[in-house]
């Protein structure tokens, strides 16, 4: 083999290992998941949903120019005499082989206002595409939030289970050691065992909790759904106070729902406006060139006005316009009461979640510990039985875990409030 020929045949795999040296430095990168921030920027960027639905809002704001533009120009070219009986010739379809050749270019002017009118009308269309898109990027991100929320606390069951295995599995040795002096009966190492299978079954169902977290995050990223997720870190910071009436305000100002029926209401005024509108005739100018076969060329200019003669369909659209506009109004206030029934929910949800988490983090859990410690002392100076020791065991265990629960709904209405009001707080 020619030395060229082996260094070309070698360079032909400089992109392979190219290609191979990139995969491996994407699969090496780390799974998202950590915080929810990292969750929400992978979305924005892959969630198909998303975007369809910036494209469709783009589609809607493209057609405000072609909604408010001047119809085309029509050209006509008629053919006049084409049997040229005047001139005694054969009939012809040919321009300027009949009698007359006529050539007219003629451009449609509706009335004053219209154009404007069927501009604001799609304008409107295209503000209440872009606030539905901005809808359901808010839900995405609720959803997102709310799976992290149960994902992280899923994780941290698993954590505080295995934390408790290892406490009892020490509660346990220290039974075997008690019971091998014949300092306690041997229903304490059975009561010990059977606490420790009840836990491992419990688990293995906070295991299934978590996979079925991951899965639904995966489904709103979106991703595979058995996808690596990293450990979650923590739950984003809870603000310190929620004013109903502040909520309400930023509702009003921010609401993407709220906006898009608000520009529904703006669009119906302006098709009722232009249903008025229509009573008034449209016009058409012109200009013919006409074109004799012997003779002398003329010019003419056209005015062509329409007649609004059917009065009572434009009736009839005009009353549809103010039952459109009636409609929109309602609409309006009927999805502000919704989402001040909502936002209440979410807020009474949310501070007694909050009230909660607060008494269960400063007052039952350090003294469920202070009591586990001193069965723990009690049990070893045989002064607390066995039973009282698996009640102070259960007990921290059950408030590590009602804390955990009470934090994921905090962290979960809190999502639900920050979709109503458009934004995070």
């Amino acid at each position: 083999m020619k030395p060229a020929t082996r260094v070309t045949r070698g360079l032909a795999w400089v992109p392979l290992f190219i290609a191979l040296s990139a995969g491996a430095e994407v699969s090496s990168s780390p799974p998202p998941g950590r915080s929810v921030d990292e969750l929400l920027a992978y979305a924005r960027q892959n969630n198909p949903d998303l975007r369809m639905s910036t494209m469709e809002a783009q589609a809607a704001r493209s057609r405000v120019a072609s909604a408010s533009a001047l119809p085309d120009p029509r050209f006509q070219i008629e053919m006049m005499d084409v049997n040229n009986a005047a001139s005694g010739g054969s009939t012809s379809l040919l321009p300027g082989e009949v009698g007359t050749t006529r050539y007219a270019l003629i451009q449609p002017l509706p009335f004053w206002g219209k154009r404007g009118l069927r501009g604001d009308v799609a304008a409107a269309q295209a503000a209440q595409s872009e606030t539905a898109r901005d809808a359901l990027a808010l839900d995405i991100e609720m959803n997102i939030k709310s799976a992290y929320a149960r994902y992280w606390q899923a994780v941290g069951q698993l954590r505080i289970l295995d934390e408790t295995l290892g406490l009892l599995d020490a509660i346990e040795r220290q039974a075997m050691s008690r019971y091998g002096v014949g300092l306690v009966p041997q229903q304490d190492v059975l009561r010990a065992q059977s606490e420790l299978t009840a836990l491992k079954l419990e688990r293995l169902e906070a295991e299934r909790r978590r996979r079925d977290a991951a899965a639904r995050l995966n489904a709103l990223l979106p991703r595979a759904a058995d996808a690596p997720l990293a450990e979650p870190a923590a739950l984003p910071t809870m603000p310190p106070a929620l004013a109903l009436s502040t909520l309400w305000s930023a509702v009003q100002e921010r609401s993407p729902d709220l906006a898009r029926e608000r520009h529904a209401v703006t669009g119906a005024e302006s098709g009722r406006a232009l249903s008025y509108r229509n009573r008034y005739p449209d016009f058409s100018v012109g200009l013919r060139d006409n074109r004799p076969r012997s003779g002398v060329e003329t010019w003419d200019v056209m005015l062509e006005v329409s007649i609004p003669l059917q009065q009572g369909s434009r009736r009839a659209q005009e009353r549809e316009s103010e039952h459109r506009l009636e409609s929109a109004r309602a609409r309006v206030a009927a999805v502000e009461a919704r989402l001040q029934g909502k936002l209440g929910q979410a807020h009474a949800a949310f501070e007694s979640s909050s009230d909660k988490a607060r008494l269960l983090r400063d007052t039952l859990l350090p003294q469920a510990r202070a009591t586990l410690a001193a069965a723990q002392a009690g049990y070893e100076t045989g002064r607390v039985n066995f039973n009282t020791l698996l009640d102070a065991e259960r007990q921290i265990l059950r408030v590590r875990l009602s804390l955990l629960d009470a934090e994921a709904e905090q962290a979960t209405r809190l999502a639900e409030i920050e979709q109503l009001v458009g934004g995070s707080l």
